[in-house]
């Protein structure tokens, strides 16, 4: 305690700040000063699951609730009018409304810059009004089936730079006020959201990183007007269409498309639209599902003249018709990802992959620039080894090849002896290529080659 109390009031004030609120408190009773200090602590976390320790049971029993509405109401108090950075608030159904629509007020008004609202009521909730006119807010985090029913056309959020909301719901036309209110705003995710319009318009000059999660693909259309966005996070059912993709600043894409029968008929034009005005990124993250509905487009599919580095998960249900087409139309392409190698075999995914014999193998992997190739989930079978051989065959600025196995994933290695039948078929197969590469054991099941 002498030390602690020798440290100067600053330093003893973030440190304060870093435990949890609750133990921060407690410590308000070692001595005056420190009850004194507490109150200038700028960061504050509530949760009621770490206050209450939830037993099975616990949350119904009679004055626990009350116990931390009441311990949330004596900080607050304590703290007073002192500047606040940020409130995180972790609430469920038994706390009082009323109570949280006061706490959030508090902080507002003390300027919080950081604020942080999970609220899991059996009823609807709605955000107060005063947090759509913050003048301080930098960081609204939310969620959990809140809604924004209570602000007004008058919302503006001049400092607020990151807008995440999970499970929110938009009542009609808020969310083409809400991103003009937001004139500064960097960072947005959409998760789970509940639209009321069936057609939706994301327009913002200052965003530069967007995540859209959704499950339900509720949207009719959607149109991304964006011309400054660098990292798109895309994860949803391909929309009836998309009028507007305005994405040309474009770095980073990761992406997950889904298809529903009903769509089918119009997603070859929709997908095609989708992946024009992302063409311009240098690296794609593309899911297996969303590979197959590539595919719909392969005879229309954009050239990606900026793609460096090509990350495709790969499953067995889906097939590789896009594969050929799509490193075709990728001229600068240097890294190749493949989370996974086996897939479901068709006359359609071209001599990329040595499934079914043709007389003219990997013509189209000898043009293209790729200078290494990372397999994942490689699991030992014959069929994905003669595919590795068929890459370093064919591919002539190749490099570098890893090959990793996940421990976590079934494979032949179980087998008594069978990786070293697996390394002894690839070092024969070292020695009799035209290739030069070296074979080197990294570490336990994972290998990687470099060409001299």
């Amino acid at each position: 305690m002498d030390l602690f109390n020798k440290l100067p009031d600053e330093v003893v004030s973030r440190i304060l700040s870093l435990l949890p609120t609750k133990e921060a408190a407690s410590t308000s009773v070692l001595a005056k000063k420190w009850r004194y200090l507490f109150a200038f602590v700028p960061d504050l976390d509530f949760d009621d699951s770490d206050f209450l320790h939830p037993e099975e049971g616990k949350r119904e029993k009679d004055g626990v609730l009350q116990s931390f509405m009441a311990f949330v109401d004596r900080v607050l108090a304590l703290q007073g009018d002192s500047p606040i950075n940020k409130f995180s608030l972790n609430v469920k159904t038994g706390v009082d409304p009323a109570r949280v629509d006061r706490w959030i007020c508090n902080v507002l008004r003390r300027g919080v810059s950081h604020l942080y609202l999970y609220m899991d009521f059996e009823e609807e909730y709605s955000l107060p009004y005063q947090i759509s006119v913050s003048k301080t807010l930098v960081e609204l985090n939310t969620g959990h089936g809140v809604d924004l029913y209570s602000w007004g056309d008058d919302m503006f959020l001049p400092m607020l730079k990151t807008l995440i909301l999970e499970s929110v719901w938009f009542g009609r036309g808020q969310f083409q006020t809400l991103l003009p209110a937001c004139p500064v705003l960097e960072e947005l995710a959409l998760v789970d959201m509940e639209w009321r319009d069936r057609d939706e318009i994301l327009s913002s000059p200052s965003l530069k990183r967007l995540k859209i999660t959704s499950e339900d693909g509720c949207l009719g259309t959607f149109s991304f007007d964006t011309p400054n966005l660098v990292f798109l996070d895309y994860y949803d059912l391909v929309a009836e269409d998309y009028p507007v993709v305005n994405l040309k600043s474009l770095d980073e894409v990761t992406i997950s498309l889904a298809l529903t029968a009903d769509r089918i008929h119009q997603a070859r034009d929709n997908v095609w639209k989708l992946f024009h005005g992302i063409r311009n990124a240098k690296t794609y993250h593309i899911s297996p599902v969303t590979f197959e509905v590539l595919s719909l487009c392969c005879g229309t599919m954009p050239v990606f003249k900026n793609l460096t580095v090509l990350n495709i998960r790969s499953v067995m249900q889906q097939g590789w018709q896009a594969m050929p087409l799509l490193l075709k139309n990728c001229p600068r392409l240097e890294s190749l990802f493949l989370g996974g190698l086996l897939h479901n075999v068709t006359g359609k995914c071209g001599d990329v992959c040595d499934c079914i014999s043709r007389k003219k193998k990997g013509r189209s992997l000898m043009s293209c620039p790729v200078k290494k190739i990372q397999v994942q989930g490689f699991r030992g079978t014959i069929r994905e080894t003669h595919m590795i051989k068929h890459f370093l065959d064919y591919c002539p600025n190749l490099e570098e090849m890893e090959i990793i196995v996940e421990e976590k994933e079934a494979t032949l290695f179980e087998i008594p002896k069978w990786l070293e039948l697996v390394e002894d078929t690839l070092m024969h197969y070292n020695e009799m290529s035209t290739c030069t590469v070296n074979f080197r054991v990294l570490a336990p099941l994972y290998w990687r080659w470099t060409r001299k």
